[in-house]
């Protein structure tokens, strides 16, 4: 069967020209603040979550609709990850937990991952570094896109996944490691042969996607915007060495393969990491509901208004999106 691979040379040349930022040497983490100020910043990611003092909280659900539809994805090697990207106009969305009755809309998903097996994750639970990270990357829909939302404070979230290493491999992730030998040369793209589920990627339909930590913090490239409400799960993905190893073989602007593409912790300075603890257990993976009776914690709140002022947007349906 045949998958469809596009190279555009246009994007690979001036992605080598233009690269501004590397996981090593003059161009790695330690220099990122001489170009990107925002990167020296008081509140980036990733961090250390220390359990024994994150507070504890009870939030309202997250809620999860439209990660069960198929469709079209392609995946592109930008030279310092592998990104997933769905093909369409309708997209899923999220809103609930620490996002308050935001709604937010999927933009992408990529990987982070170390040289070994015993590294490779950016956030890190007590010192604990996993083998892979995955992030899917959603922006305020009212925002409008994902662009105009990395102005606001509040105009991010992205859903950490770490990823732990087993003998056998999940069979949901052979689609997307089928096709990584299609994108290996820098700025290649492939489109998955068949039409992707995320809802099988990202495991929305879940009881333990209730169960994460949650804190403010940055994008973790340049330019590092502190702008991203971070929801990182407590239950890791467990893959396989063979399909771990498959990501180290994409190639970089240099031509060399990445074998590794995560930031050192950075400073928790004057944030609170909050662990949910969810009251009960229910579907939410269909549908975004109107839960504004639920409210938050006290010292949660507080944390949120660190952030800009912002007016409360009333939420959209998925309808209401999809009859854009």
């Amino acid at each position: 069967m045949k998958i469809l691979v596009f190279l555009n040379f246009f994007t690979i040349y001036s992605t080598i020209l233009g690269q501004e930022f590397s996981y090593n040497g003059l161009l790695g983490p330690a220099y990122w603040g001489n170009k990107y100020q925002t990167c020296v910043g008081k509140h980036q990611s990733p961090i250390n979550i220390v359990e024994h003092y994150v507070e504890k909280v009870t939030l309202p659900p997250l809620w999860f609709s439209g990660f069960n539809i198929p469709r079209k994805a392609m995946l592109t090697n930008n030279g310092h990850t592998v990104l997933l990207k769905t093909i369409g106009t309708d997209v899923p969305l999220i809103t609930g937990g620490p996002l308050r009755d935001d709604v937010y809309a999927f933009e992408q998903l990529h990987f982070h991952w170390g040289e070994n097996d015993k590294e490779g994750s950016e956030d890190r639970i007590n010192n604990r570094s996993f083998a892979m990270e995955l992030h899917a990357v959603f922006y305020k829909l009212s925002y409008g896109s994902y662009k105009a939302a990395t102005n606001f404070p509040d105009g991010l979230t992205v859903l950490a996944y770490f990823v732990t290493v087993a003998e056998t491999f999940d069979p949901t992730y052979s689609p997307l490691v089928e096709t990584l030998p299609l994108i290996e040369d820098i700025g290649s793209e492939a489109v998955l042969r068949d039409n992707l589920i995320l809802e099988s990627i990202l495991k929305t339909n879940q009881p333990s996607m209730q169960n994460y930590f949650t804190y403010n913090g940055s994008l973790t490239t340049p330019p590092c915007s502190e702008v991203v409400t971070w929801i990182d799960f407590k239950k890791p993905h467990i893959l396989s060495h063979e399909q771990i190893e498959a990501f180290r073989r994409i190639r970089s602007a240099e031509g060399e393969r990445v074998t590794h593409n995560f930031r050192p912790v950075q400073p928790l300075a004057d944030r609170i990491v909050f662990e949910n603890i969810p009251e009960t257990s229910h579907d939410y993976s269909h549908g975004i509901p109107n839960h504004r009776n639920h409210h938050h914690p006290q010292q949660f709140a507080g944390q949120l208004a660190n952030r800009a002022s912002l007016p409360i947007i009333v939420i959209i349906s998925l309808a209401t999106v999809l009859r854009r």
